[in-house]
């Protein structure tokens, strides 16, 4: 969409049309009002790479312990214990250590071969046909399955966890979310899966959460309680499922936008890795995260008061040009070294080994089978939500 500049620039998070592309605005904010104010949602906003890289890091300042989304910070609710991104140091680093023990770079590297099946599961029926909808037929099923399987939950269920966390994110169009408990962080789906696990253990996440033993922030070593188990799982699958199901849809929206570089992946397969990488600096599925103002600070001459809400514009600083040359040009061939799309520092993604590696193995099976596709437009349709942005439908037309 066009951005007039005669009006001071002006960013909504929850006006639609801006959503479709938010990026000549979120330019505009880099430009014009690096640290930018809504008075109408009363929020500031970060939008430059080196505000945000040098934000993230100050939990002191900008806390995760009240929520990560607008609507939950100022709904300012008690949220129950593991919920890990949103906690600050050191209970946080406490929880997160016990997932690094059971969300290991060998356990994600064994596990490709069974991501390969769930693709080939959802795409093999599709040979031969003209057209489907991507997210449906692969974004929304594939990860979901992959999490499940992590964590132990039965194939047949995944789909159910994948609605439920569906629901909790999604909101009507130009709408906030309606946040009035904790009852998104708490679990109740996985009881009976967690209940069976603690009588029948088994070679899963949900397993290894049930028998770690670890020291608490009181110094008592022990293991977890029911409901921590409960809110770690809700995490953890409501992390796998969403923003993997996005990162699909846009590889196959961004590459049907540029031929000439699917063409050279699908000549040397080896670039395979690094389009996953620009995908997400590109268009992360997670463009924005939002922090709690624990104390005044002082930006661009002016103070932030304790008790506001900062809004890290990831997705702009994913753009920003005094970090990546034409920042606003997808180009598998860039180097990479860091970017915003897994978050930063305290709270980089635990999951981003596997999102990475989910999104290799089904751009390389769709390639395997569709070297080329093109998108039906007037089908496709973004998703609205507070947390994520990507498509909710992505019609391919491939015959």
């Amino acid at each position: 969409m066009s951005v007039s500049t005669d009006a001071p620039p002006y960013y909504d998070p929850y006006d639609v049309a801006l959503a479709a592309d938010p990026y000549p605005m979120w330019r505009r904010l880099r430009d014009e009002a690096p640290l930018y104010y809504n008075e109408q949602y009363d929020f500031y906003a970060l939008s430059r790479h080196a505000d945000i890289s040098k934000g993230l890091p100050d939990w002191q300042t900008f806390s995760s312990a009240k929520g990560v989304i607008i609507e939950l910070i100022k709904a300012d609710l008690d949220l129950p214990s593991g919920t890990l991104i949103m906690e600050d140091p050191p209970v946080h680093d406490l929880h997160r250590s016990l997932l690094v023990r059971v969300f290991t770079p060998r356990r994600i590297a064994a596990i490709e071969p069974q991501i390969r099946a769930y693709c080939a599961q959802h795409l093999d029926p599709l040979i031969g046909a003209e057209r489907f909808d991507l997210i449906a037929e692969l974004g929304a099923q594939m990860p979901g399955k992959v999490i499940g399987m992590l964590l132990g939950i039965p194939e047949e269920a995944t789909a159910a966890v994948r609605a439920n966390v569906d629901n909790n994110l999604r909101t009507k169009a130009g709408e906030q979310m309606v946040v009035t408990d904790t009852s998104f962080a708490e679990g109740d789906i996985f009881a009976e899966y967690v209940d069976w696990r603690m009588k029948n253990p088994s070679n899963d996440l949900m397993t290894d959460l049930l028998n770690a033993e670890f020291e608490d922030e009181h110094g008592v070593t022990r293991k977890l309680t029911r409901q921590e188990v409960l809110t770690y799982v809700a995490v953890v699958a409501g992390a796998g499922n969403e923003t993997t199901t996005r990162l699909i849809g846009w590889m196959g929206s961004l590459l049907a936008q540029h031929p000439d570089q699917r063409k050279a992946i699908v000549e040397d397969l080896s670039l395979v890795a690094n389009a996953v990488e620009e995908t997400v600096r590109f268009q992360p599925p997670g463009p924005h995260v939002a922090r709690y103002v624990a104390r005044d600070c002082e930006l661009y001459g002016q103070t932030v008061p304790a008790g506001s809400v900062m809004l890290f514009l990831l997705g702009s600083g994913n753009r920003d040009d005094r970090v990546y040359p034409d920042g606003d040009t997808y180009d598998i061939h860039r180097p990479i070294s860091q970017h915003l799309g897994f978050g930063y520092s305290v709270h980089y993604c635990m999951g981003a080994a596997l999102a990475r590696l989910e999104g290799k193995v089904a751009l390389e099976e769709i390639l395997k089978r569709w070297p080329t596709w093109e998108v039906d437009w007037a089908g496709a349709k973004l998703g609205s939500t507070s947390t994520v942005r990507g498509w909710e439908t992505l019609p391919i037309v491939v015959g």
